[in-house]
């Protein structure tokens, strides 16, 4: 079956069947007109078999023949031809439907039709009025017109030819225009005349000459191209703006601005390993002292070993300097591109081109990530040629100042690391850390020995320094100048603050160079921190031998030294006017400057800290080693000072607690981690052992010059001061730099800074107990005073009105203990603190010698006992003449014992229980011969038993 037909098809196919015949026009308005089913209609059409649809040569009647039966039913051929005749009415009604509906198209579409043909009848004539004219206008002309216009159009082709040779001729002359552009390094120029002629020729290629200049002109643009690539290498190491505007727009006019980024990076990174190859190369050259070409084919690494002490440091800042140039216009080229970005951003969005706007951000965006991420990669190649460089030579061949300005140059390069990418630069870190801690490590020891000596041959004289000192005078800390000071109050800093800290690439942008430091970094002036004598001047000499005990007012200073001598250790009673004027019994300072008391010892460890510091401050990985270091330096002078002054087996068995347990914790750390006790080294050791033996000290041992055994220097008290208070200012110093210290100390690592000032530096004032308590042991004859006491009667029968003589003899030795601190003082400047332990500890050696004394009476009267109230009041009469110690130490010591004799039985047996600071001795004789009058043997023997039962522990 090729498809199925139109109904008129279909239908005309039936015509041959004589009962199938097409109804005429009356027939389909009949058939319209009779009442129908749409849908049984459509399915009587659906029912007609497909083959009365097939193509025209299908036999309608002889198909319905061949499908009769053999054997013919008249009913059921009558049955089947009305179903025909029903389908046929069905057909028949659908085209008649069909027909009616499409006859207003059919109208319409035949006026069309004939519209069109009336149009075609009016062309016809008007063709043919055409070819009339023309035939009149050909038989017009002549052959002279025609040739006149032919020699027109020659003359208008002959003009156009010598404008075309024109321009090849100009064409031919543009090499020479192009080398002059070249020369005067105009890029953009050359560029746009030789695009401009390439278009041009492009017009005129269908001339013969034409070809050979188009590649004259190719060969030309690509030669621009190698000039522009020799231009945009020279921008690495002077970056000058007019130059690079030219550059980047001739790479704007050839479309390769990418190309050029690309060019530039590679550019860099080979300026980077020409530079520093050409100046270790100079410096290597001029030290050979000949010119040996063997040097230029060494490899950088191996050039960096043959750079010789001497020239290492110059040669490290000229490399420095060099890679500077080449960071800085790498710097100075993100600028522009940052600028001119900004430009472009503005001038696009005034514009309407909104392809070549999206091509530009797409150039500026590929650009702006290739500059940054050039940035990392940029200083990572610095950081690689610099750790080579500084790998070739070890650094432990130099000075402490040397290696320090090395240390210098790395860090300001490290610094200009930071602000070129925001990088740690780690490279340089580690390597510059390993080298300075090893270096350190090494230095550090040799100063430790250094200390050690200074230390064994030190005679503690007072070192003369003015009143005015401070370290920050000290070479050594000229750094913290340029720095805040942690001691400044904020309100008294300038206000700076707010203002936007300036980077070194902003500093040094239009000139000049951060590496340019003169090798001779010392400050040229000198010190001032020398006093020439015991005074800065006249006039100080003058005012410090002043009356006090006159009735003119307390001089101001006197006051505010007073006071601030209230924050020593040893508590004393207010101020007042009396005091003030009596000073001059225990304050042995007034005829000195109150200059800080330090040794010439001192002040190195002062000048060692700030070297330290320096370090420190110029290479912050390595603060901890160098803290830590630091602490050593502290321990170990705390520790010869306690060795040499304080050490004394037998103060702590007097029960004082003079060395306080954090005291002693510390000092016990300090021999165990820094104190080397052996003589020798043991063969059988572990290699671990020696090597932790490397890091400890011997223990120093005092000079022999030193005398601490004189009376009459009161066993070495100025030398004592000198070294215990040089300690004191030492912690001072300390300090007054912790808050650098802590700023620049890791977070990590800030429990070992406070463990050291807590529990070290703030220990040694704690050391004033233990060495003052030597001399006052020493500075008194207690042992004479307990042979006198032991000569008295106590047993009188009668209450005395005179006190003994042993009280007089105790004030001679405390009258002659004042006269010596007199001579003392002329030596060396007492401070209050001093002097109040001194005096504090004598008279609690004294006031426990008369305990003692009192419990060695064998017999003891009533009026015995008050004998002895007697004589303590005595002695404490006369002595707060003596001293301005107040309250009397352990006053309460001696009063509380006289007046234990009146306790009854059981309050005494409350009493024994609560006062043990008494000896057991003290006690026994307490119960044994004070009391032993008024109460019987069984309460003596239960009082003597609750001794014994306090005394058990401490056995």
């Amino acid at each position: 079956m090729t498809g199925l037909k139109s109904p008129q098809e279909s239908l005309s196919d039936l015509g041959a069947i004589e009962s199938l015949r097409v109804p005429g026009k009356e027939e389909f308005r009949e058939l319209r007109e009779q009442p129908s089913d749409p849908q049984a209609e459509q399915e009587l059409i659906n029912s007609i078999e497909q083959v009365y649809f097939s193509a025209d040569s299908f036999d309608v009647v002889k198909y319905e023949l061949e499908k009769l039966p053999p054997v013919l039913n008249l009913q059921e051929l009558e049955a089947y031809r009305d179903k025909l005749k029903q389908q046929q009415a069905a057909v028949s009604k659908k085209v008649a439907d069909l027909i009616l509906e499409k006859q207003p198209a059919y109208v319409k579409e035949l006026e069309r039709v004939t519209s069109l043909q009336t149009g075609l009848q009016l062309a016809a004539v008007i063709c043919t009025n055409g070819r009339r004219h023309l035939n009149i206008a050909k038989e017009g002309f002549t052959q002279a017109s025609l040739g006149l216009l032919a020699n027109q159009r020659k003359r208008q082709l002959l003009i156009g030819l010598l404008k075309s040779l024109r321009t090849i001729k100009t064409l031919q002359r543009t090499d020479v225009r192009l080398s002059e552009m070249l020369e005067e390094e105009d890029y953009p120029g050359a560029i746009q005349l030789c695009l401009e002629c390439q278009k041009a020729a492009s017009t005129f290629k269908h001339y013969s000459c034409i070809s050979e200049l188009n590649s004259k002109l190719q060969d030309t643009l690509e030669q621009i191209e190698e000039q522009l690539d020799v231009a945009l290498s020279k921008i690495c190491k002077n970056f000058d703006i007019n130059h690079y505007t030219k550059v980047q727009q001739a790479y704007r006019l050839l479309g390769k601005t990418q190309t050029a980024m690309d060019q530039l990076h590679m550019h860099f990174t080979q300026a980077i390993h020409n530079t520093v190859f050409q100046v270790v190369l100079g410096y290597v050259e001029l030290c050979a002292g000949n010119t040996d070409t063997k040097f230029q084919k060494l490899q950088y690494k191996d050039l960096c070993t043959h750079v010789t002490p001497d020239s290492y440091i110059p040669c490290l800042a000229d490399l420095c300097k060099a890679l500077w140039e080449v960071m800085l216009s790498y710097y100075r080229t993100m600028e522009w591109h940052e600028k001119h970005d900004n430009e472009d951003t503005a001038s696009a969005s005034e514009g309407n081109n909104m392809i070549g706007t999206e091509e530009t951000n797409f150039d500026r965006g590929y650009i702006k990530k290739k500059l940054e991420h050039g940035l990392t990669r940029i200083w990572q190649d610095v950081q690689l040629k610099v750790k080579t460089y500084l790998l070739g030579t070890d650094l432990s061949i130099f000075k402490y100042d040397d290696f320090i300005f090395v240390l210098d140059i790395i860090s300001r390069l490290m610094q200009v690391g930071e602000e070129f990418c925001g990088s740690k630069s780690e490279v340089l870190q580690e390597s510059i850390r390993k080298q300075s801690v090893n270096y350190f490590k090494n230095y550090h020891r040799t100063r430790l020995d250094e200390l050690r000596m200074f230390l064994e041959n030190e005679t503690w004289e007072l070192c003369p320094v003015k009143s005015n000192f401070s370290i920050l005078q000290l070479h050594e800390f000229k750094f913290m100048e340029q720095s805040r000071s942690p001691s400044v109050s904020p309100s008294k800093q300038p206000v700076s603050t707010s203002s936007k800290t300036v980077t070194l690439f902003e500093q040094y942008c239009s000139g000049g160079n951060p590496f340019e430091i003169q090798a001779n970094h010392k400050d040229e002036e000198t010190e001032d921190v020398l006093a020439s004598n015991g005074y800065e001047s006249d006039e100080q000499e003058k005012s410090a031998y002043q009356e006090y005990d006159s009735d003119s007012d307390v001089p101001e200073e006197l006051k505010r030294d007073y006071v601030d001598e209230q924050t020593g250790d040893v508590p004393v009673k207010s101020v007042s006017r009396e005091t003030l004027k009596s000073r001059k019994k225990s304050d042995y300072s007034l005829n000195k400057v109150n200059a800080p008391i330090l040794t010439n010892t001192t002040l190195n460890v002062i000048r060692l800290v700030g070297k330290y510091m320096q370090m420190m401050n110029i290479l912050k990985p390595i603060a901890f080693d160098v803290i830590h270091f630091m602490s050593q330096l502290f321990d170990y002078y705390l520790y010869a000072i306690y060795t040499f002054f304080g050490r004394n087996d037998s103060l702590e068995s007097t029960g004082l607690g003079l060395s306080s347990s954090r005291l002693r914790t510390t000092l016990n750390r300090i021999q165990e981690s820094l104190i080397d006790l052996e003589v020798s080294a043991d063969p059988t050791a572990t290699l671990t052992a020696a090597e932790e033996r490397k890091e400890k000290v011997p223990s120093p041992h005092l000079s022999h010059l030193v005398v601490l055994t004189s009376g009459d220097t009161l066993y070495g008290l100025a030398e004592r001061v000198v070294a215990t208070e040089s300690l004191v200012f030492l912690a001072e110093q300390f300090e007054f730099l912790q808050p650098h210290l802590d700023a620049v100390m890791p977070a990590v690592k800030k429990p070992f800074l406070q463990q050291f000032y807590s529990q070290t530096v703030s220990t040694a004032s704690e050391l004033r107990k233990p060495i003052y308590w030597i001399v006052a042991g020493k500075a008194l004859d207690y042992e004479q005073m307990l042979l006198l006491m032991a000569n008295v009667k106590w047993d009188v029968k009668e209450i005395m009105s005179q006190h003994n003589i042993y009280v007089d003899a105790l004030l001679k030795e405390f009258e002659q203990f004042n006269r010596r601190l007199n001579e003392v003082s002329k030596r060396v400047r007492i401070p209050l603190p001093v002097s109040n332990i001194l005096w504090e500890h004598c008279i609690r050696l004294a006031n426990r010698t008369i305990v003692e004394g009192y419990a060695n009476v064998k017999k003891c009267s009533n009026e015995g006992r008050a004998l002895m109230q007697l004589d303590f009041q005595q002695f404490l009469m006369k002595l707060e003449k003596l001293t301005d110690i107040r309250p009397i130490p352990d006053k309460e010591f001696v009063e509380t014992y006289i007046k234990a004799y009146y306790l009854t039985e059981n309050d005494m047996e409350r009493w024994i229980k609560e006062h043990r600071e008494y000896s057991t001795k003290q006690l026994t004789n307490l119960v044994n011969v004070c009391l032993g009058s008024h109460i019987n043997k069984k309460a003596r023997q239960k009082l003597l038993a609750a001794i014994d039962d306090i005394d058990r522990p401490k056995r």
